[in-house]
């Protein structure tokens, strides 16, 4: 131990001096000590921060004091705590040195937050310390450094193998040491404070999901971050500095600086906005995708930048196509469930009806597109779905489109969907039929009614297996086996220009011509029993079985609207019904057909067949004229002409039209 250290020191017992005492008027702070101490601060630390501020710091103050030890500590609360910045003893650097508050010197100038002098006999007030023991430390002298907040930082303390009396000169050197020491701490911890909240805030940038994008005013990356990297698909050394609007569709250009104008305009404290119609982007590999946008600005050093938050609304909204599909798909299906459950077996024992079976079980098993002819009310929607649920395809969704009900403007998006601004009114993407139907079954009913537009793009997706939805430039691939149905003679269609012909080729690969209920003698009584029994079980009433004076009438009637017609005759006459037996007065409009003569059914095919047609005109004429004026003209709706046939008012326009009669 140098024993300089410890030359002509009075003996004192020992005591504390409290701050503000200890800084009395006697305190000379321009003396020639003082004066000398302040340069050695200044001339020792003047160039250092940090750790090597303190080792110098500690250093000097152990010179000017002349002690054995000096040491500036910051101090832990969690723990209780004092971990050294620097630690000089004798001639010597203590590293890494740590110790609890409790129990030592320091505790009395941490916990009272005072200076605290011991001028000697320092081992008798702290036997226990054995570090102190250990260099025989006789007086200590140290000071809390207290921060801005008034909290406690640190400690700042000497040590000393003799007595170590207080004087002005040794209290001004000591609190001068004290208040640098105090100042860089304080630097240090903000300093920390703050790369501690970079850091986090780099680490939540770097870990959000979202990508985020800075540009300045030239729209030049500046900035982004590791999600932005892989949504642009594209590495942040070819991205910096690139101009980020040539990654935006034209508009999506013009309206993001649209919005950097409002930005601009708005006062400091509102410069954030959210793009309501997001941005139209690409990537690197130049595939388009549309993001959901926040901008921000912020003004540093005199520039502008502008931040930009991006969701690839991708995921989002395969999400929501995939559950629009889905809940199309389960409502069709609940459709199908319905009609499954409403419909019973396809009834007849006609030879016609029964070759038209046995051509439905074969074709059911292929995957050939099948052609559904026959009039109105023949069934042949109930044809169509025997198909579906006797195919391999059974498993997978019917959809049906009645290309009579939808308007020839909206068909192209009927069949196969459209993007969201696809046209106007188009808010909202949606799923075509085709892509519902996909590993399914189509029904097209009334195909005849398909504009020729139209029947050219449905003729493609039938050879070619894809469509693009309506705005859209992305192919989708679609499995669909197709089942079309009509009323009209498609091949005289053809004839008169108003059908391709290569459509209808393609369409009747496997042609299926339902008969009419005329030409199945003996079906009509065996289909009105069944309509009785099941529209009584709906009535909640009970009939008794028909008449023969029932069932002759009723096949006395030529039946233009054929199956339909006769369930709707049969409900009618069991609403007016006021006892058990039907009443047909009301119901069976009052011409019928005579049934065919023995001469006519001998007469040649050909004459026959015309009477049979001109007579079958005039009698739907007949009928459809009644139940325009039953329903006061209406052709649709509750109570409507076209409820009273039982036929969908699509096909009635077109009957009327067909007929020449008018409301």
């Amino acid at each position: 131990m140098p024993s300089h250290l410890s030359v002509g020191w009075s003996r004192v017992t020992p005591r504390s001096v409290d701050t503000d005492r200890a800084s009395g008027t006697d305190l000379e702070t321009s003396s020639p000590e003082v004066d000398a101490a302040l340069r050695r601060i200044l001339e020792g630390t003047a160039a250092k921060t940090g750790a090597e501020f303190f080792a110098a710091l500690v250093e000097n103050l152990a010179k000017a004091l002349g002690t054995a030890g000096a040491w500036v500590t910051e101090y832990v609360p969690e723990h209780d705590r004092l971990n050294a910045l620097a630690f000089r003893l004798f001639d010597g650097w203590l590293e890494g040195f740590t110790a609890q508050v409790s129990g030592t010197p320091c505790e009395v100038a941490i916990r009272e937050r005072r200076l605290l002098h011991i001028p000697e006999r320092l081992l008798d007030l702290y036997p226990n310390d054995e570090r102190m023991g250990a260099v025989g430390a006789v007086s200590y002298m140290g000071v809390p450094l207290i921060g801005a907040d008034g909290a406690v930082m640190g400690h700042l303390a000497v040590m000393h193998v003799a007595p170590l009396p207080l004087g002005p000169r040794m209290l001004a050197v000591f609190r001068i040491f004290a208040s640098r020491a105090a100042a860089e701490l304080s630097r240090l911890r903000a300093e920390r404070s703050l790369r501690e909240r970079e850091e986090k805030l780099a680490r939540l940038v770097e870990s959000a999901m979202d990508a985020i994008v800075e540009v300045d005013a030239e729209l030049r990356v500046t900035q982004l971050n590791p999600a932005a990297e892989v949504m642009l698909g594209a590495r942040a050394t070819e991205l910096l500095g690139a101009s980020f609007i040539e990654r935006m569709a034209q508009e999506s250009g013009a309206e993001l600086r649209r919005c950097i104008g409002e930005l601009d305009a708005r006062d400091p404290g509102s410069r954030s906005l959210w793009l309501t119609r997001g941005l139209a982007l690409c990537r690197t590999s130049r595939e388009p995708f549309s993001a959901e946008a926040t901008l921000a600005r912020t003004d540093q050093n005199g520039a502008t930048y502008y931040t930009l938050i991006l969701r690839d609304q991708s995921d989002r909204l395969e999400a929501e196509r995939r559950i629009q599909s889905l809940s199309a798909e389960a409502e069709y299906l609940r459709e199908e469930i319905d009609a499954v459950v409403r419909a019973d077996a396809i009834l007849g024992q006609s030879p016609a009806l029964q070759q038209v079976l046995a051509d439905t079980a074969l074709v059911a098993a292929a995957e050939s597109t099948v052609l559904i002819q026959g009039e109105t009310g023949t069934g042949k929607e109930l044809f169509a779905r025997a198909i579906h649920r006797a195919s391999a395809r059974k498993d997978k969704p019917l959809v049906k489109v009645n290309c009579a009900a939808v308007p020839a403007s909206l068909m192209e998006s009927e069949f196969f969907g459209h993007e969201r601004g696809a046209f106007t009114g188009a808010t909202q993407r949606r799923v075509g039929r085709f892509v519902l139907a996909h590993g399914g079954t189509l029904f097209l009913d009334e195909i005849g009614e398909l504009p020729l537009d139209l029947q050219a793009k449905l003729l493609r997706v039938l050879q070619e297996g894809e469509l693009e939805p309506v705005g859209s430039s992305k192919t989708i691939k679609v499995d669909v086996r197709i089942v079309a149905a009509t009323n009209r003679d498609l091949a005289a269609e053809v004839r008169a220009g108003r059908f391709r012909e290569d459509l209808y080729y393609r369409l009747s690969v496997f042609p299926l011509r339902l008969p009419p209920l005329r030409e199945r003698p003996g079906d009509v009584e065996r289909l009105a029993q069944a309509f009785v029994e099941r529209i009584g079980r709906r009535l909640g009433r009970t009939f008794l079985p028909l008449s023969r004076e029932c069932i002759r009438r009723l096949e006395a009637y030529a039946w233009p609207g054929n199956v339909r017609e006769l369930e709707n005759v049969i409900e009618r006459a069991a609403v007016i019904s006021r006892d058990a037996r039907l009443n047909l007065d009301r119901a069976l409009p009052d011409i019928a057909a005579e049934p065919p003569t023995p001469a006519a059914a001998s007469a040649p095919a050909g004459e026959a067949r015309v009477l049979r047609a001109s007579e079958i005109e005039a009698l739907e004429r007949d009928n459809v004229q009644r139940a325009l004026v039953a329903a006061n003209g209406r052709v649709s709706g509750t109570g409507g002409a076209a409820e009273l046939l039982g036929i969908p008012a699509s096909t009635l326009a077109s009957r009327m039209k067909a007929l020449g009669l008018k409301r």
